[in-house]
């Protein structure tokens, strides 16, 4: 009996030592123990085809290697100051020499709008720029040089010696609706690519006094400092828009972003590649808003119309005849509302075709046929 006993014992001591070796190196051989609560999972999913529900990876996806990162250097020589110009001064101190020139860094994004290397982004982003490096999705980064520009919408094309690049699939603007889910990619803050979510808020936004020719879209997609240029995609990652700038009081994003249509930014990115710059109509008038009180004192109907408030001398508009104080009410059979519709309507015409503009001039209608002419560059500001 006694022998039974150590046998026993010895079995049992063993078989503790097994298990407690095999709990400690190697686990999983061990039967699992079930789990005191039952829980629903759903099927893991096959590699990455399945998408969850409400995710938008796939635009996501589609859209991210086509987005870029600009950074620009820019020489600022510090101004001289004006005692060093006084012959008193310079006679006491001599002549001191002009402080070298400082660089300014900024940043931006873009959008890859071909396989050989043009860039979209906007022109606040590259301005007065001396150096401009763009980053790829890849991680490479490449020297870029300015194409062409248009300030007065806010535009500009870039190019990198590159081919075989992930441009992206433009959309149609006609196909955009308030309260369409749409995503802005950019590099905010220099932190790095990244996607931010929301809804399209309105469209055809103006009279905001970003840039002389305003279309925006707006959206509550949340968009910082270094959004600018980069793009506004809808849910298939086809871009829609150039994020460009947004309305706050604190420089961080409010949830109020607008971005140029892709319409409009492919209508004048075309012609900077063709032609270097952007070319559109022009009469030669200052207009301005008809207030309820202008109206009344005017002794017009309604507010609809442009007052014209001058004219310049030897334009296109003074040989047509058009005189201050008349309401444009028409250009090309199209009417206008106000001062920015009509800057909008003349723009889109092309220099040296005659429109037919109409206008009520006193208390009668006039129609003149004005020779469209060219609109003059913007004038960069004065330092």
């Amino acid at each position: 009996m006694r022998r039974l006993w150590l046998i026993f014992a010895q079995t049992v001591t063993v078989a503790v030592a097994i298990l407690f070796v095999t709990s400690t190196l190697k686990p999983e051989w061990l039967p699992s123990r079930p789990s005191p609560v039952t829980v629903r999972e759903v099927p893991a999913p096959v590699g990455d085809a399945q998408q969850s529900a409400g995710s938008y990876r796939e635009a996501a996806r589609a859209a991210l290697p086509a987005v870029v990162h600009i950074y620009t250097t820019q020489l600022v020589k510090k101004q001289r100051h004006p005692l060093l110009d006084d012959p008193v001064f310079r006679h006491f101190f001599g002549d001191r020499p002009d402080a070298p020139p400082r660089a300014n860094s900024g940043l931006g994004s873009g959008v890859l709008v071909s396989a050989n290397g043009y860039i979209l982004t906007n022109f606040h982003v590259v301005e007065a720029a001396s150096d401009i490096q763009v980053s790829l999705n890849d991680g490479h980064t490449h020297k870029a040089t300015v194409i062409g520009s248009d300030p007065e919408s806010d535009l500009a094309v870039l190019q990198i010696n590159a081919d075989k690049l992930p441009a992206i699939t433009f959309g149609q603007m006609e196909t955009l609706r308030v309260g369409d889910v749409v995503l802005a990619i950019g590099n905010p803050f220099g932190v790095g690519q990244t996607v931010t979510m929301g809804i399209v808020s309105a469209l055809g936004r103006s009279h905001l006094g970003i840039n002389t020719f305003e279309n925006f879209i707006q959206t509550d997609a949340a968009i910082n400092p270094g959004n600018s240029g980069g793009a506004l995609v809808d849910i298939n990652g086809h871009l829609v828009g150039i994020n460009t700038a947004i309305y706050s009081r604190t420089g961080g994003s409010n949830g109020i972003g607008f971005a140029i249509p892709v319409s409009s930014a492919k209508s004048i990115m075309e012609q900077i590649i063709q032609n270097g710059a952007v070319t559109r109509g022009w009469i030669g008038v200052e207009a301005q808003e008809i207030t309820p009180e202008l109206a009344q004192s005017f002794g017009l109907p309604d507010s609809e119309g442009a007052l014209i408030a001058g004219v310049v001398r030897g334009s296109p508009a003074d040989a047509a005849g058009i005189r201050p104080g008349d309401v444009l009410l028409t250009v090309a059979g199209r009417p206008v509302k106000d001062p920015q519709v009509m800057l909008d309507l003349i723009a889109a015409l092309k220099p040296d075709e005659r429109s037919v503009f109409r206008l009520r001039r006193d208390k009668t209608i006039v129609e003149t046929h004005v020779r469209i002419g060219k609109r003059p560059p913007m004038r960069p500001e004065q330092e």
